[in-house]
């Protein structure tokens, strides 16, 4: 799914609107870290979980590589405002 040398890591689901209890279960983002092996750059991407092939919406370069392996975590603002 991603161009030739590139690997992906760990996608997580992001919902667009988490409190809204009426939202399609693909109303949302998949999320993941992708490494070029090519062009030895990192990137993080946002991909439309709606489009059938999942439409990149943002790619952002990262200034480091991230390691395959590497899990990530994405929690609310206002859980973390809770610790």
């Amino acid at each position: 799914m991603y161009d030739p040398g590139c690997y992906g890591g760990e996608p997580f689901f992001v919902a667009r609107d988490p409190g809204d209890q009426e939202a399609e279960e693909d109303d949302g983002y998949v999320v993941t870290y992708v490494h070029d092996e090519v062009a030895g750059e990192s990137k993080f991407l946002v991909m439309d979980a709606k489009s059938p092939e999942l439409e990149i919406v943002a790619a952002v370069r990262l200034p480091r590589r991230v390691p395959y392996g590497f899990h990530g975590l994405f929690v609310k603002e206002s859980d973390i405002n809770k610790l």
